[in-house]
């Protein structure tokens, strides 16, 4: 899988830390608008099977910026695994294209996807897993914190996509890692063993949010209700309540600790408007160091494939 990106974990801390080192110096340059064109005369095919405004826009202004020109193509354009084969489609677009970074719903597909293509295929979500998201939280965190020492991050809420790939990061990088929700919505458990087995960084398994986020550099959290649950919505509004990012949650850390959210924010549902808001809150230099995250990850399979 080298020469893809679909889990964290098929990186080693190395990889990763060369992967994080780019993405700052490709911020740097994209604040001072150097002209930078690694993918001068390139193409990158977009497909998204569950939509994103902030993918698509990240995706493709970084990869115009870096010279390239970048093509969506919506739910409606192509229908993966149903109109034709992901095999077909791996082997035509990596004809047409120099990369292909694909937001699908069956984890399974973009594991077809790269396994048929001989361009880079870029995970850009799965149900099972959402790597350039953490790529991108690590970023931000080493950014204001200057280092990733003694780091406690809390998850608040669903064992989700967001917190298999923070699993694996884990077992890359050490960390006391916490995952903090009701019963029934824990993480993969598979997952969770890659951190037991790296014998590399704590995992603990909470119910009790109090206790959860003691001593925590971060809490983060998502939506409670992701695309493709929300006529679960009302329910796992009430079983997640007591697990809401508030004031009074963040008072309890004993810390100065920071608040992140992948974004978009129900506001007044997994978070308040107040901690969205407060200076603890790095939600949108987050969000941007998406895009610098993602260039500096086409940048790296494009400079191990030449």
């Amino acid at each position: 899988m080298g020469k893809h990106f679909i889990h964290i974990s098929d990186y080693n801390s190395n990889e990763i830390w060369e992967i994080l080192y780019l993405a700052k110096e490709l911020k740097t340059k994209f604040h001072k608008k150097e002209n930078y064109k690694p993918f001068q005369d390139r193409s990158l095919a977009m497909i998204f099977a569950k939509p994103s405004a902030r993918t698509r826009v990240s995706f493709e202004t970084g990869f115009e910026w870096m010279g390239g020109h970048a093509l969506f193509l919506g739910p409606n354009d192509i229908g993966i695994g149903k109109r034709e084969a992901i095999k077909d489609i791996s082997r035509l677009f990596s004809r047409y294209n120099d990369v292909i970074m694909a937001r699908l719903f069956d984890h399974k597909h973009i594991v077809e996807l790269a396994e048929y293509s001989d361009v880079p295929v870029i995970n850009g979500l799965t149900d099972y897993n959402h790597p350039c998201q953490i790529i991108c939280d690590i970023m931000t965190i080493w950014e204001q914190k200057g280092n990733l020492d003694d780091l406690k991050i809390c998850y608040m809420g669903d064992g989700n996509n967001i917190v298999h790939s923070w699993l694996q990061l884990a077992s890359r990088l050490p960390m006391e890692f916490v995952c903090c929700g009701p019963e029934g919505f824990e993480p993969d458990m598979e997952t969770v063993k890659m951190v037991e087995n790296s014998g590399l960084s704590s995992f603990e398994l909470s119910h009790n949010p109090i206790s959860a986020v003691k001593g925590a550099d971060v809490i983060y959290t998502d939506v409670w209700a992701s695309m493709g649950q929300k006529e679960e919505a009302a329910q796992r509004e009430k079983v997640f309540a007591p697990y809401q990012v508030n004031k009074s949650l963040m008072n309890n850390t004993g810390k100065d600790t920071l608040f992140m959210h992948c974004l978009p924010a129900e506001r007044g549902r997994e978070v308040t408007d107040e901690v969205m808001e407060s200076k603890n809150s790095i939600v949108f230099d987050q969000a941007e160091n998406r895009m610098h995250a993602q260039n500096a990850i086409m940048v790296y399979l494009s400079n191990n494939l030449s």
